[in-house]
């Protein structure tokens, strides 16, 4: 079924290239054409795979919405299993692909939505013709945007009852309050029963275009053959524009903290602060850093705060990237009891990395936590798919795996601790708990370096 991812994707592109149909030949792990409609095709040959994967990349999401609009991007991604011409049914729809032992599924972010189907290498034609009549033919069926409404109301109020969940949503508020990028992907239960089958219709009309696309296969696949299906099923689909969105704004003087009362046994708490943009040039310095603080069992978060003090037996951070702007998110489940002193703790990590630089050794392993991760993720058909569509989509580039390395080897202890003073500055903590607490006093206390 459907879903939202956790972390953000996408932003609006900048101008599209030329019509053209021009073959992109800087690399050899993967072939680009352009149709004369601005629809971007990659393919990436894995000729040892028997599977491929072909994911729809569209630079749409929740942050190009309207307050009363929100959560049409992922009310509109729902609507298109629902039935189309060729597949009338959502039967129809899903039996097209797991009739042939296959996976179809799509998710919404705040820039981007991806519908993406994996089939033995063989199927790619029935795969690809399902989900470009979902792209092209959507019903929009009255009952099923009823009955769809009514499920996706229900995903919202799962996710409100989930505290581990829901404070992920209510630290975008803080960051970002009053502006779409701190608004829930789904939107709002008032928001959703609101939305109309002429607005989802309006509003995809609007933002599904080809320039907005980028169709990314990998497997078991040739170039050609790809290409020219793409071309039949989709080259005559005219331009539609590319969508706009409200540029980044900073909490403006809005309150850093916000704690929701619930009676639970454990307490869920985000901090986090403004972070680095998609294309920024030091990005790759914060994803080390991130490595370094808070991701994976030797992160100095997990170290400190689960295998020495015994605070939580979930902590970490992750950062998220959008076209102008970004985030470093530490997240952590603890008992309420030891919650003040979880806080202190994480933030106490944070100052340590203001003061010192990294250790080469832990620079080093570091890296090789990185470079590693990256190539294992990049064994899967689904991965490289998405490795190569997201960053053409998002980026109107993509960088081979050899490039990130190369970047990544020559980053220096000294670059790592110049970028924590420039991100961690004295306004950077923002706050969002949740748990049984009823006042955010004692929590204000306690947002502050030492």
């Amino acid at each position: 079924m459907p879903k939202r991812p956790t972390t953000a994707a996408r932003a609006a592109l900048g101008a599209p290239p030329a019509e053209r149909s021009a073959r992109d030949r800087r690399s050899t792990t993967f072939q680009k054409d352009v149709l004369d409609n601005g629809l971007r095709v990659i393919t990436s040959p894995m000729p040892e795979m028997r599977s491929v994967t072909i994911g729809l990349f569209l630079a749409i999401g929740s942050r190009f919405e309207k307050p009363k609009e929100s959560g049409v991007s992922h009310f509109i991604e729902h609507m298109l299993f629902k039935g189309t011409k060729k597949y009338p049914t959502s039967r129809d729809v899903s039996g097209a692909i797991e009739g042939i032992g296959g996976v179809l599924n799509a998710a919404t972010d705040k820039e981007l939505t991806v519908y993406w189907a994996k089939v033995a290498g063989s199927q790619f034609p029935q795969a690809f013709d399902v989900l470009a009549d979902m792209l092209l033919s959507p019903r929009f069926d009255p009952a099923e945007i009823e009955k769809e409404r009514k499920v996706i109301i229900e995903e919202l109020g799962m996710y409100m009852d989930s505290p581990h969940d829901w404070v992920h949503v209510l630290i975008d508020e803080v960051l970002w309050p009053n502006h779409p990028l701190g608004w829930d992907v789904g939107g709002t239960k008032e928001s959703v029963s609101g939305i109309t089958r002429r607005g989802m219709m309006g509003y995809m009309a609007r933002n599904y275009g080809p320039e907005n696309l980028v169709i990314s296969v990998a497997g078991d696949v040739q170039h050609g053959l790809v290409l020219e299906q793409v071309r039949q099923a989709l080259g005559s689909w005219e331009r539609r524009g590319l969508p706009n969105y409200a540029p980044a704004t900073n909490s403006n003087g809005a309150s850093p903290l916000r704690v929701e009362h619930k009676s639970t046994e454990q307490a869920n708490v985000c901090i986090a602060g403004p972070a680095l943009s998609r294309n920024h040039p030091d990005r790759f310095k914060l994803a080390l850093l991130n490595v370094i603080f808070g991701e994976g069992m030797t992160s100095r978060l997990f170290m400190e705060i689960r295998e020495k003090l015994s605070l939580a037996y979930d902590v970490h951070s992750y950062i998220n990237h959008f076209a102008d702007a970004g985030a470093l998110v530490v997240y952590a489940g603890v008992d309420p009891s030891k919650i003040d002193a979880t806080i202190t703790a994480v933030i106490n990590e944070i100052d340590k990395l203001r003061q010192e630089p990294v250790s080469p050794e832990e620079l080093h392993h570091a890296r090789e936590y990185y470079k590693g991760r990256m190539v294992l993720r990049l064994e899967d058909t689904r991965a490289v798919a998405g490795w190569h569509g997201g960053q053409e989509l998002l980026n109107d580039k993509i960088m081979e795996v050899d490039e990130v390395i190369q970047i990544i080897d020559r980053i220096t202890p000294e670059e790592l601790l110049q970028l924590t003073r420039d991100i961690f500055t004295p306004d950077w903590l923002h706050m969002a708990v949740v748990g049984p607490f009823k006042s955010e006093a004692r929590f204000r206390k306690l947002l502050r370096f030492a």
